[in-house]
C-alpha cells in the first residue's frame, strides 16, 4: 500500500550523498514514492553538513523555504538529519520550530519510526545518540541504491580518529569503524547485479580501514575483494589520509586492472608548521614523497586535492608555501576553502585568527593558480584515446554524450544514447577548465 511521497535535500559530502540513497532505499521499501519536487512530497529529509559555517547556513535557508510549504499542507513531515543536526540536536527545533524531527549521522536508519512517532504521537523526537555498533551501518546500508544505475557510492566505514585541528567531523561522525568485509562486498554484488560498472568506496580515511571493526582485512586486501566481482568494471576510493597511505595501496593503482588512477589526497598546506598546528600529522616532505611514488607507479595517475587558506597563524611565508606545493605537484584538481571555525574544534579557539579580506584574497590567487594547472593538466590528453565510461547526455547540449575517463575527468562528445552505460573509446580533441572534449575513436 502506497504511503505517500518522499523527498531528500542532500547537502555535503560524497558521504551525505550514499546516505540519502540509503535512506531513500528505506522510504521506498515502505511504500513511499519519491517526489520530483519537495512541493509534492508528504515527507521532506534534510540531510545536513557542518564542516563549514557557510554549509550549514545554506541548510538552514532550505529548510526555511519548507516552511511556507508546510503552512499549505500541515500534515507535511518534516525532518532535519545528517551531521550538523548531530551537532546542534534539539537547537535545531529551537531555530526551526516546525521541524517534526532530528536525527543524527547514527539514526538514519530509524527515519520511519520517527516519521510514525510525529504522525502517531504528535511528538518532534530528536534521536543523536553515537556508539560503535556496526550493526547500525548494514541496517541502513543493506537499503543503498544507485542513482544513475551506473555508479554507485558503498561506505566502508564510519567516523574518524584523527582529529584535525578545524575539522567537526570525529564529534559528528564518531570514532572509526569499520564494517565486514564481506557485507562490503555483498552490497558491491547488488549494485553490480543492478547495472552498476563502478563504484566508489568511501570513508573518512579509507586507509585505516580495518584497524577497529571489520573482520581482519586491511583496505587492500578490501580492494582486491571488490576487485573479483564479476561484471564490475572500475573501483575508485577516497578520502586518503597522506599519513595513513602505505606503499601496497600505492602498487594497487598498478597491479588490479579495475582500479582507476586517480586519488583524492587532501594536502591542506604547503607549511609544515601549519600542518602540524592543523595535527595532521605528516610533513610537506612526505606529502611530496607520496606524489613521487604515486607517479613512479602510474605517471599520469591524476592527483586532486584539498586546501584551507588562512588557518589561524598563517603568514605570508606559509600560504606561499602552499602555492609552492602547488606548483610542484600540478595538481589536476582542488578543493580549496576559507578557513572556518566550527565550535568545539580546537582551531576554534587559537589566536592569530586572520581577516575575512586577507583569507578572501589569498583564495582568489590560490583558485587562479589551480585553473592554470587544471587546464595544463587536461591539455595533456588531446590527442590521445582514452576508455569513457558514458553516463549520459552532456549538460553541454547539443545532443552530446558525457562520460568519465579511467582519470575521473569528463568528456563530452556525440554518440548514440545506446553508448550510455558502456566503456567506449573517445579521443579527446580539446581540453577545458572544467571538462575536455571528444570524439569516438
Amino acid at each position: 500500500m502506497k504511503k505517500g511521497k518522499f523527498f531528500i535535500q542532500t547537502f555535503g559530502c560524497q558521504m551525505n550523498d550514499h546516505d540519502s540513497e540509503a535512506m531513500a532505499g528505506i522510504m521506498r521499501g515502505a511504500g513511499y514514492d519519491e517526489a520530483a519536487r519537495p512541493a509534492d512530497a508528504d515527507v521532506i529529509l534534510v540531510n545536513t553538513c557542518a564542516i563549514r559555517e557557510k554549509a550549514e547556513q545554506k541548510a538552514y535557508s532550505q529548510i526555511g523555504r519548507y516552511k511556507q510549504l508546510k503552512a499549505k499542507r500541515p500534515g507535511m513531515v518534516i525532518g532535519v538529519g545528517g551531521c550538523m543536526a548531530q551537532s546542534a540536536g534539539e537547537g535545531v527545533l529551537s531555530r526551526v520550530p516546525y521541524v517534526d524531527f532530528v536525527f543524527g549521522t547514527q539514526a538514519m536508519h530509524r527515519i520511519l519510526e520517527m516519521v510514525d512517532e510525529v504522525k502517531e504521537k504528535r511528538r518532534q523526537p530528536v534521536w543523536i545518540g553515537m556508539g560503535e555498533d556496526p550493526s547500525t551501518m548494514e541496517k541502513l546500508y543493506a537499503h543503498s541504491s544507485s542513482q544513475d544505475g551506473l555508479k554507485a557510492f558503498v561506505t566502508v566505514m564510519q567516523g574518524c580518529d584523527n582529529y584535525c585541528a578545524y575539522c567537526i567531523v570525529p564529534y559528528v561522525r564518531g570514532r572509526e569503524l569499520s564494517r565486514p568485509s564481506e557485507d562490503i562486498v555483498s552490497e558491491v554484488r547488488r549494485h553490480v547485479a543492478g547495472g552498476v560498472r563502478e563504484v566508489t568506496l568511501l570513508g573518512q580515511n579509507v586507509n585505516s580501514y580495518g584497524l577497529k571493526g571489520g573482520d581482519g582485512a586491511d583496505f587492500s586486501e578490501l580492494i582486491r575483494k571488490v576487485s573479483e566481482v564479476e561484471g564490475l568494471k572500475r573501483i575508485r576510493f577516497t578520502t586518503s589520509h597522506p599519513k595513513d597511505l602505505t606503499d601496497e595501496l600505492i602498487s594497487l593503482f598498478n597491479s588490479v586492472d579495475k582500479v582507476m588512477p586517480h586519488i583524492h589526497l587532501p594536502l591542506q598546506s604547503g607549511s609544515n608548521a601549519i600542518l602540524a598546528a592543523m595535527n595532521r600529522r605528516y610533513t610537506v616532505e612526505r606529502y611530496l614523497s607520496l606524489i613521487d611514488k604515486l607517479r613512479g607507479e602510474v605517471p599520469e595517475i591524476a592527483i586532486t586535492s584539498d586546501v584551507i587558506v588562512g588557518f589561524p597563524g598563517e603568514g605570508e611565508e606559509e600560504f606561499r608555501a602552499t602555492l609552492d606545493v602547488m606548483e610542484r605537484v600540478r595538481f589536476d584538481g582542488l578543493f580549496s576553502f576559507k578557513f572556518s571555525p566550527r565550535e568545539g574544534t580546537r582551531a576554534a579557539k587559537m589566536e592569530d585568527a586572520l581577516p575575512e579580506e586577507v583569507k578572501e584574497a589569498r583564495l582568489a590567487i590560490l583558485q587562479d593558480l589551480q585553473r592554470e594547472h587544471t587546464l595544463e593538466r587536461n591539455e595533456l590528453w588531446v590527442g590521445r584515446v582514452r576508455p569513457t565510461l558514458v553516463e549520459g547526455s552532456s549538460k553541454s547540449g547539443g545532443g552530446q554524450l558525457m562520460g568519465r575517463t579511467p582519470e575521473n575527468k569528463i568528456v563530452n562528445f556525440h554518440g548514440d544514447k545506446s553508448l550510455i552505460g558502456e566503456v567506449v573509446e573517445v579521443r579527446v580533441t580539446r581540453g577545458g577548465i572544467n571538462s575536455m572534449v571528444g570524439e569516438l575513436a
